[in-house]
């Protein structure tokens, strides 16, 4: 048998087991590398543990970990191999009731007991933050060594993080650089981006405590470089910035902006020719894949399509997303496209089917098709009978309530529910909605895109926490719902190459992204 292809972490551990009851012996950094032991992994951490290969330094990030993430089942494993009987006791009763646990906690305590404080510190601030900031200060910050009180603080921020409380960046500072999550390691530098007057050494400060590959990612080198550049750092800000300036993604169009390029869609590779088009319509997977999606057997034709792709040269990829665009499979001719490494294609990458059609409904309603067709390339990837896991149809994903009501709103007299997955009804309603949302944000696609995917009244609320103006990427960089904070960045993103692609002329993404005002909070009349 070959090897796994993409193996899950169940299978990750199944192999380190086999290894290591095999005779040779499994390391912590192996062991680390698997993120959370869930089902079978279990199995291999009981005996890592035994065999004292994974000691308290490497499982007490796991348990900090599943705290955070509230996770109280893991946490509890984690914490019966760091304590005894004695403190697994205590551990209960604190996890029982914080306050009144750490009410009974007078003095400094063992190693295993201060942990365990400092865990009744984070769990009592998910619930009274107030509180927790005042036995910090009152009591723990004194008694208890610096670093159990660091990560008190920056689980104390990361809870203010989420509802963009400006209390978060003070106690981030109080955290200094101890070890966090990847996602609070995140959340200290977005909380540095927000301050009226950013302190560029502090986000590059959070932006080096990061481990890899976190700290890679181009959102980080992204940030990392405007420190760099607003330090003075000129060469190094370049050189952060052409490292990622060839992505096709929101960073790498923001990194080519800082080196003075403007966004553009790059040469079109010569066009698939007929001979390589018939092969890929002879290729039996492609051929097989095709049949299911004819048939409606989407679930069994996408890793159908997908495993056929395998080993293909760019030439053949470019031959099979023009296939899927023959055939009007739109989701693989953007996911095949995207394949190639150095024959792009936009036109594939970047496909408008009905282009025609979805620009008037667009202009209609006075939005931009391109912003129209980034928002629908990342909703439903052209899909036309697409559902969500929550309800929302059709090719811009309208919620079944959502789309009643817009119905009703613009008279649109024979609708019916059944009617959401036709392609007019769909991006009638959708485009109109998309509308209403933009003008009741103030005409901001940020805002917009945010409040399609959240619900208009979340990025109101949003901005109106902001302390000063901050720039679009910003705002977008620190929406607090992981979804919402994707999906505004690819659409933006996708929005700036299909005005390219569009207009044949450059683009800004800077532009496009603006600044977001601060404003008070005022309830939308929108779904």
């Amino acid at each position: 048998l070959g090897p796994v292809l993409n193996p899950s972490n169940q299978v990750l551990c199944a192999q380190l087991e086999a290894k290591h009851m095999g005779g040779q012996r499994a390391t912590a950094a192996e062991a680390m590398k698997i993120f959370v032991p869930f089902g079978a992994c279990w199995k291999l951490f009981d005996q890592l543990v035994a065999d004292r290969v994974l000691t308290n330094a490497e499982l007490i990030p796991y348990l900090h970990e599943a705290i955070e993430n509230n996770k109280l089942p893991d946490a509890r494993r984690f914490a019966a191999y760091v304590f005894d009987a004695k403190e697994m006791a205590a551990y209960d009763a604190m996890l029982k009731s914080p306050a009144a646990w750490l009410a009974t906690q007078t003095a400094l305590g063992s190693t295993e007991r201060n942990e365990i404080i400092a865990i009744g510190l984070a769990r009592l601030a998910r619930t009274d933050l107030a509180a927790a900031d005042a036995l910090v200060n009152k009591q723990w910050k004194n008694l208890l060594p610096k670093k159990y009180t660091q990560w008190v603080y920056g689980q104390m921020a990361l809870v203010a993080s989420m509802n963009l409380d400006p209390r978060a960046y003070k106690w981030y500072r109080e955290s200094g650089s101890v070890r966090l999550s990847d996602n609070n390691e995140a959340w200290r530098v977005r909380m540095a981006l927000r301050q009226p007057k950013i302190d560029w050494k502090w986000v590059m400060q959070g932006i080096d405590t990061m481990r890899e590959p976190q700290r890679s990612d181009p959102t980080w080198v992204y940030w990392k470089a405007r420190g760099l550049a607003a330090t003075g750092k000129k060469t190094e800000a370049e050189k952060a910035y052409e490292s990622i300036a060839a992505d096709y993604s929101f960073y790498g169009q923001l990194a080519a902006e800082e080196l003075g390029r403007t966004i553009s869609a790059p040469k079109r590779p010569e066009a698939v020719t007929d001979q390589e088009l018939a092969q890929a319509r002879a290729n039996p997977g492609l051929q097989r894949a095709v049949t299911l999606f004819k048939r409606g057997w989407r679930p069994d034709a996408v890793p159908e399509w997908n495993f056929t792709l395998r080993g293909m040269t760019d030439r053949q990829l470019l031959a099979a997303s023009e296939l899927a665009r023959r055939e009007s499979i739109y989701d693989r001719v953007v996911v095949t496209s995207g394949r190639t490494k150095s024959e792009v294609d936009f036109t594939q990458r970047f496909v408008a089917p009905f282009e025609g059609r979805v620009s008037a409904q667009a202009r209609e309603v006075n939005v931009e098709p391109a912003w129209v067709y980034g928002l629908i390339r990342q909703e439903s990837l052209f899909i036309m009978d697409a559902r969500s896991h929550v309800g929302a149809s059709g090719l811009m994903q309208l919620m079944p309530a959502t789309a009643k009501w817009m119905a009703k709103k613009i008279g649109l007299t024979d609708f019916t529910p059944n009617s959401v997955n036709d392609f007019d009804t769909n991006t009638k309603l959708g485009t109109s909605y998309l509308s209403m949302v933009q003008s009741d944000l103030g005409g901001s696609q940020v805002l917009a895109s945010a409040g399609y995917n959240a619900g208009p009244g979340r990025p109101m609320l949003w901005r109106s926490k902001l302390d000063a103006p901050v720039e679009g990427a910003i705002f977008a960089e620190t929406i607090p719902f992981n979804e919402t904070r994707d999906y505004v960045k690819k659409v933006m993103s996708n929005a700036t190459y299909y005005a390219a692609v569009f207009s044949g002329n450059p683009q800004s993404l800077k532009q496009r992204l603006g600044q977001i005002e601060p404003r008070p909070y005022g309830r939308s009349p929108l779904p």
